[in-house]
């Protein structure tokens, strides 16, 4: 025969049969309290009645005539049982100072000695005391009976001890009713609260809460995305490890409204909106964040769910992507026209004009030798060579005419460690294709690209450096991109650089992200980006880079002069 072992009951049941056992506990101890009490009350309230009675009688005078005479029980003895009807007592024996009574509830014991003390009494005092007599033990007083001076009897009232506790017992059965309906109204007030208290915890035990609480701790530290909980006033209930690190956060958080924070306007926006976002990009400081959020709704507003990813190194792969998506396509443009050129040449043998051959791919050869020739002569760090010759020839696809700048000087090598060629791609590719996208439908559309290297000093006026050593050498990476496109509005000078903000339509992808990202890398490396009107119209935007590592420049660094940058592309 098998018997099946309860498993561990709910925090709900528990904590039911704790209350239960605790208001049975205190009904209990309550009661046998006020049992003791009512009982000693009961035996000092019949006490002071048993005493009450004997002096009475004791001081009445028809009781000191009958003492007088011969035969006293003849009187008394109906005088006595009246008075214990009235009076409710259970004896009242009147006796000579001998102790001989003459009057008892049992007439055979009329003449018989009393059963107790008599000492005090003949000393003239009153007294009380618990005996066991002829009716059983009862609580007696014993009072004497004076004639002037002189003691010529006793009286003795008493109530059996049996009595009093049928006394007590009435007065307990009532209690005892009263500790029923209190048991039953806490056990059933406890109910109702655990019942609530289980739904509540959904019927687990404390173990399983416990363990529930060790695993909500343990993944909510280890999950690498960032988690952030907000509740009904927008302040932080709750972040992870993740979340802190992604929003740039540290110390105590919780209980901060999300105002509070010091994060970017557009993300405080977007935590602080009442709606769902969905896989919306935000900037920081150094990131580029993909947020989600969801309301968290339960007949009002609970509060806000918000989980981080970080997607800065996927935003750099899909630049990088885009650039090699260029050459890739700037070397089918390239391949298409060699094409070309190459059908034309071998017609021109066919046709036996070879000379007139000779010297169409003799001119060709130069020219595109001559451009290559002038980006590398200019700009010989590879990825930014690379960079400018596959954005030519994009920008000739259409119509856009892109130069290098004469002032441009950049050898290989230049560039710090510190100074990662992918930034320098997100940076000069998008300043690039914004400029492209800024002249292309103007008059002789063109843009102009500067790359070089410059001293500090150069750009800083000593009365205005409080530290005579920061004019050091302390040389600086410069690009310059301009177009001739319609420009930046001034009152626009710093919104081209917000995620979101663009002059033009916005595509299948959205708009507004790429100048936000050059912002965001140059700000990682501490250096500045300006917009300004370019001399010839259109925008020029400028980008000041540091090189911190010592040896990086080469001497005679050249000074260039302003170059400009489109107003268009994604700002």
């Amino acid at each position: 025969m098998r018997f099946s072992v309860p498993g561990p009951r709910s925090l709900a049941g528990q904590l039911f049969a704790m209350q239960a056992v605790l208001i049975a506990v205190v009904v209990a101890g309550y009661a046998l309290f006020t049992y003791v009490s009512d009982r000693s009350q009961a035996e000092e309230a019949a006490t002071r009645q048993a005493r009450a009675v004997a002096r009475s009688v004791a001081d009445s005078p028809s009781v000191l005539q009958a003492a007088r005479t011969s035969a006293p029980s003849a009187e008394l003895q109906p005088y006595a049982l009246k008075v214990m009807r009235d009076t409710e007592v259970d004896f009242i024996t009147i006796m000579d100072p001998r102790g001989i009574r003459w009057t008892h509830p049992d007439p055979d014991q009329i003449g018989q000695p009393f059963r107790g003390h008599t000492e005090k009494a003949l000393k003239g005092q009153t007294f009380t005391e618990t005996y066991t007599g002829t009716l059983g033990p009862s609580v007696r007083a014993v009072t004497p009976i004076r004639d002037g001076k002189k003691i010529v009897g006793l009286v003795s009232a008493g109530i059996r001890v049996e009595e009093i506790t049928e006394r007590v017992q009435d007065q307990l059965t009532a209690l005892l009713g009263v500790a029923a309906g209190a048991l039953a109204l806490g056990a059933v007030g406890t109910y109702v609260i655990n019942a609530r208290l289980r739904r509540h915890t959904h019927g687990m035990n404390a173990a399983q809460l416990s363990r529930m609480h060790d695993y909500h701790q343990a993944a909510l530290h280890a999950v690498r995305e960032g988690l952030l909980m907000l509740d009904g006033q927008y302040r932080v209930a709750l972040i992870n490890d993740g979340g802190r690190e992604l929003l740039g956060v540290a110390g105590d958080v919780v209980g901060r409204s999300v105002a509070d924070l010091g994060l970017p306007a557009p993300l405080t926006g977007a935590l602080l909106a009442s709606e769902p976002r969905v896989d919306e990009v935000h900037l920081t400081a150094s990131r580029v964040l993909v947020i989600n959020t969801s309301p968290v709704s339960g007949g009002e507003r609970r509060g806000t769910v918000v989980t981080l990813r970080d997607v800065t190194e996927l935003q750099s792969l899909m630049g990088e992507l885009d650039s090699e998506r260029g050459f890739t396509q700037a070397l089918r443009s390239q391949a298409h026209e060699a094409a070309n050129r190459l059908h034309t040449v071998v017609s021109l043998i066919e046709l036996g004009r070879a000379e007139e051959a000779v010297e169409f791919a003799t001119a060709e050869l130069e020219l595109a030798q001559a451009l290559t020739d002038q980006v590398v002569a200019a700009v010989s760090e590879p990825v930014l060579a690379a960079l400018l010759l596959g954005k030519t020839a994009q920008a000739n696809e259409r119509g856009v005419e892109l130069m290098v700048s004469e002032d441009s000087s950049l050898d290989d090598g230049l560039l710090p460690e510190s100074l990662p060629s992918r930034d320098l791609v997100t940076i000069l590719g998008n300043l690039i294709d914004n400029a492209v996208d800024a002249a292309q439908g103007s008059v002789r559309a063109r843009v102009t690209v500067a790359a070089y290297t410059q001293d500090t000093q150069d750009t800083q006026d000593p009365e205005d450096t409080q530290d005579p050593e920061a004019l050091d050498d302390a040389p600086e990476l410069v690009l310059r991109v301009s177009d001739t496109g319609p420009g930046v509005d001034p009152e626009h000078a710093e919104a081209v650089f917000q995620r979101g903000f663009s002059t033009k339509p916005a595509g299948p992808g959205g708009r507004g992200l790429g100048l936000a990202l050059v912002r965001q890398a140059v700000q990682r490396h501490e250096g500045t980006l300006s917009v300004s009107e370019a001399p010839g119209g259109g925008a020029q935007f400028e980008v000041r880079l540091p090189l911190r590592e010592s040896g990086a420049v080469a001497e005679g660094v050249t000074s260039g002069t302003s170059v400009s940058r489109g107003a268009g592309g994604d700002a």
